[in-house]
């Protein structure tokens, strides 16, 4: 769970064009011939329907007929809004099936705040966190197998191939239990600043590792590390003893700063993420 005591002040301020940013190369550090690609590819306002309801999304998928890997892409506490969509583009630019939900779709469509957030107003955190509370563990799990089976359904989707899933802050844990609820299905784990991956109770993230059978990149906060120095150790003796293939590393950068739109993004920290999951992909999801 995010809170303010990890990123006082955090604020998103998406309330330039998508065309302005772009131009200024502030989505994530595209360079001009991602740029390029991102523009061919399609984006799409969909529907999923999960056992609890009717979700919205965002699904992307490189032009032409594919087979493309699928990933699912779960938010941060703030949920879908604008800078996950240019996310989901640009991981789609980079021949992926990516489908970016509103994980608070229980209780109001997305965005469900608009214009910026500013994390550490006790009202705006108020009604987040209430929007995450709704979101038990079963009702994660129940959405991640409603999630992918949508991302098979889709003619585009490389059936045959693994598929991914990332997460930032509350989405990491999210991705560990996607990981879990699809173990069959999923190759590889991105968490990003995630919070909560290992806690003193029975429902720990980092507890569900030996169900799964996926590779993990896990890039942690070095505020996040600094609050809780063994969660990256328990993690690490967790992936050893599932013998799951696993990178654990601190990032010089605080929490919250893959997200362009926060006031800690760090562009250099984020495009090396960027990078790594790339890597990832390229050799789990096979």
């Amino acid at each position: 769970m995010c809170d303010n005591d990890i990123h006082p002040g955090l604020v998103e301020n998406w309330t330039l064009s998508r065309r302005g940013f772009v131009a200024t190369g502030l989505i994530a550090g595209l360079s001009t011939a991602a740029h390029a690609a991102a523009a061919k590819v399609t984006e799409k306002d969909v529907t999923v329907t999960t056992p609890d309801g009717q979700a919205d999304a965002v699904l992307f998928h490189p032009a032409g007929k594919g087979p493309w890997p699928a990933v699912l892409m779960w938010p941060d506490i703030m949920g879908l809004r604008p800078v996950f969509r240019e996310m989901g583009r640009r991981l789609a630019s980079d021949g992926y099936v990516v489908l970016v939900p509103n994980p608070f779709y229980r209780n109001k469509r997305a965005p469900v705040m608009a214009g910026a957030i500013d994390f550490n107003d006790p009202e705006t955190r108020k009604i987040l966190i209430g929007y995450r509370q709704a979101m038990t563990d079963d009702a994660v799990d129940r959405d991640a197998v409603a999630y992918l089976a949508f991302l098979d359904a889709q003619p585009q989707t490389a059936k045959r191939k693994r598929a991914g899933v990332q997460g930032y802050c509350m989405g990491g844990p999210l991705s560990f239990r996607t990981a879990a609820a699809v173990s069959g299905r999923i190759g590889a784990v991105g968490s990003f600043h995630g919070g909560g991956l290992v806690t003193d109770t029975p429902a720990s993230p980092h507890l569900l590792i030996p169900k799964t059978h996926a590779a993990y990149l896990i890039a942690v906060a070095k505020n996040d590390d600094a609050r809780q120095p063994a969660a990256k150790d328990e993690l690490k003796k967790a992936f050893a003893a599932a013998k799951r293939k696993a990178t654990v590393e601190v990032y010089p950068a605080d929490h919250g700063w893959c997200v362009p739109g926060s006031q800690v993004y760090d562009q250099a920290a984020a495009e090396k993420a960027w990078s790594e999951l790339l890597k990832m992909y390229k050799s789990s999801l096979v």
